[in-house]
């Protein structure tokens, strides 16, 4: 028996990821209780929005670095606990100004998540299954972008705004409980990792697939292949964000939806996210297994996610009634995952365990500096609707895929210079 504390590990860090989704969500579906009592207005939560985004954008890179120096078990605990203190704190609100620094502590904390889950998946996994592990770490966002609002709506409900950021709070806190029990250690100092599991991890595969060069911040920098990690998600995380960020004004906006119709149809372009996690992981895994070298599997599956993402969002432009364009905006979040989850696995591909978390957190604030881009382009592209950002959607799409073909590399891991002055 292999063991299978690994796949509690990443499942404990996919639960971390749903909780993030549902503390981020909470001020967007109470919105309308929380601006009537502090004052605020629409511009505001813009305001709000950016704020966050520019915080999330520089605790990917923070965090980056913290996890690379204290490790994943405290990494992770420093990250929730911050973010729960947080997203708890919202409840004793009273002005925009404390609103808006709690927003910046809860991105930068909230970034977190992301390049630790990269660190864990490298350290517990050989390549063959590190897609699929971060396709169920990824499947926690879609699953927590589809839970979110009801849950929220429903506590809102029973306990008002200010006991429901509470609420969610604690459950950053409860989370914690089982992590610091389970993760004890690294696997290979962790006592309830069997022979059979730890010898399992350490199987890179064929020769190619050794543990590679662990380069510091100005080493990485000078590598085309971190170019192509920050690169490609620069120009394919805004096709997430606009669909987790405009939904449900896209909605409203086109086919004059109210909150109970944005609450039947918004969750179900995240399904297909879901699916798109767990295809992608599998299907890289599965060609590595038949031979495929790591990064060709890699490239394989990211191309398909931009053939899968770049018909979709072309035909959402022209979508007549709010089926057809769930049902299409689906099959993109579909594409996209199956793309991302592959392109969040190339750090841990590229680089050994020193410069995992380092270049995962660059490549995360790449993609929400793209996604700033976007994000401050949406209102002036959609004031006649919304088929021009899905055009220039689906034009970064092919910008992201070629960015990794061409400077990718032809093999992984990155191999040392001869000396530090290469």
């Amino acid at each position: 028996m292999k063991g299978g504390l690994r796949w509690l590990i990443v499942s404990l860090v996919g639960l971390a990821t749903v909780i993030n989704y549902i503390d981020r969500n909470a001020l967007a579906v109470m919105w309308p209780a929380v601006s009537k009592d502090i004052g605020a207005d629409k511009a505001d939560y813009a305001l709000l929005v950016t704020i966050f985004m520019v915080a999330y954008a520089c605790g990917q890179s923070l965090f980056g670095k913290v996890f690379d120096v204290i490790g994943t078990r405290m990494g992770f605990a420093v990250s929730i606990l911050v973010w729960s203190v947080s997203i708890a704190a919202h409840s004793v609100v009273r002005s925009l100004g404390l609103l808006a620094l709690l927003r910046v502590t809860l991105g930068i904390s909230e970034a977190g998540n992301w390049p630790g889950a990269v660190k864990a998946n490298a350290l517990w996994f050989p390549p063959r299954e590190r897609a699929l592990a971060q396709g169920i770490f990824n499947s926690g966002a879609a699953i927590g972008a589809i839970v979110s609002a009801p849950l929220v709506a429903l506590l809102f409900e029973l306990v008002g705004w200010r006991a429901t950021f509470l609420v969610v709070g604690v459950l950053g806190f409860l989370w914690l409980l089982p992590w610091l029990f389970v993760y004890r250690a690294d696997p290979g100092a962790h006592p309830w990792l069997s022979q059979a599991e730890r010898a399992h991890i350490a199987d890179r595969g064929d020769a190619s697939a050794k543990a590679g060069w662990s380069p510091n911040l100005a080493q990485l920098l000078k590598q085309k292949q971190s170019w192509a990690i920050i690169v490609s998600r620069f120009f394919l995380d805004p096709v997430w964000w606009l669909f987790v960020s405009w939904l449900p004004i896209y909605l409203s906006e086109t086919f004059g939806f109210d909150v109970r119709q944005i609450g039947l149809f918004a969750w179900v372009p995240f399904v297909g996210a879901m699916l798109g996690s767990l295809g992608g992981g599998w299907l890289s895994g599965a060609l590595i297994r038949r031979g495929w070298t790591t990064l060709s599997a890699r490239r394989f599956a990211v191309t398909l996610g931009g053939a899968i993402m770049l018909p979709a969002l072309l035909l959402t432009a022209k979508a007549a009634t709010p089926l057809t364009a769930v049902l299409l905006i689906a099959v993109i979040l579909l594409g996209f995952q199956v793309a991302i989850n592959n392109i969040q696995t190339l750090p841990s591909d590229y680089y050994g365990g020193g410069a995992v978390g380092t270049i995962a957190g660059i490549g995360g604030t790449a993609a929400v500096a793209g996604t700033l881009v976007t994000t401050w382009l949406v209102p002036v592209m959609t004031k006649h609707g919304y088929a021009p950002i899905f055009v220039l959607a689906a034009v970064i799409v092919p910008l992201g895929v070629v960015s990794l073909w061409l400077l990718g590399g032809r093999a992984s891991p990155v191999p040392a210079p001869s000396s530090d002055s290469q």
